[in-house]
């Protein structure tokens, strides 16, 4: 399924997906009725109503296999996001008890953490080019802040140790969703869908081949499960490109409700 698609407004996807598989009916339909003559249009009436429920088993079947895939893989997004904003949110809570400098400190590379995460990783994984190539840095940097800290009690060693945890599993949340961004439906699950749909399209006309109307309108209700389908799992297929998408909303979340939002990073 191309980029360009992917990336539509889900009115004009809908459209251009509805309207190849309408043009594809009507042109199975053409050319099996102009087939359908003499000795053809007996060997077209020939073959048994009672093959089109398998073929229509295996087209449901293949599609919901597809939807699982495609709906597990947004969910698992969505909760890479939510728990990367929880554990940076849970991160400038427990700073509040480190010394001023380093509570500051904290704040600031969460903040840049976010801002880069928004303003270059969103982009990059819309269009699967994120990697695990490139550390956190700023994650990294408040690491090494926290592991600097010299408790002076024990409400600043509980938070060293706490602010230490939340930082793997930040770094974790963020390596998910990188991992999740390179997810897509291959091109051999879209060719068997595609494949198993022309092949169901193209037996319904065989089989209703001797009457013009009940041939265009069993196309037509096929056809019309056909491209709701692929629409569906072109929406999803992709969990953070187009128009349904996980978006940074939670992360921004965390930097609107920090005090020391104008804080620079040293």
């Amino acid at each position: 399924m191309g980029d360009w698609l992917l990336n539509l407004r889900i009115p004009w996807m809908a459209l251009v997906i509805f309207g190849a598989i309408y043009l594809l009916a009507a042109a199975i339909y053409l050319t099996v009725i102009r087939l359908a003559v003499d000795g053809r249009a007996r060997a077209f009436k020939a073959l048994s109503p009672g093959m089109l429920p398998p073929l229509g088993i295996i087209f449901g079947l293949l599609v919901g296999f597809v939807a699982v895939q495609v709906w597990n893989d947004f969910d698992h997004a969505k909760s890479a996001v939510t728990n990367e904003a929880s554990a940076l949110r849970a991160i400038v809570l427990l700073a509040e008890h480190l010394p001023d400098d380093q509570k500051s400190r904290v704040r600031a590379l969460v903040n840049s953490h976010i801002e880069e995460a928004v303003q270059q990783e969103w982009p990059a994984m819309a269009e699967q080019r994120a990697t695990l190539e490139t550390l956190p840095q700023q994650l990294v940097q408040c690491l090494d802040v926290a592991l600097d800290v010299k408790p002076a009690d024990e409400s600043q060693a509980i938070a060293q140790r706490e602010i230490v945890d939340f930082l793997g599993k930040a770094a974790e949340a963020r390596r998910q969703r990188i991992v999740i961004s390179q997810s897509s439906v291959s091109s051999v699950k879209w060719s068997a869908i595609l494949l198993m749909a022309l092949i169901t399209l193209i037996a319904i006309a065989m089989v209703h081949s001797d009457n013009r109307l009940t041939c265009g309108i069993a196309l037509a209700l096929f056809a019309t499960g056909i491209a709701a389908s692929v629409l569906l799992i072109a929406t999803y297929t992709r969990p953070f490109t187009g128009d349904i998408s996980v978006t940074p909303d939670l992360l921004q979340q965390v930097i609107a409700t920090e005090p020391a939002i104008g804080a620079s990073v040293q």
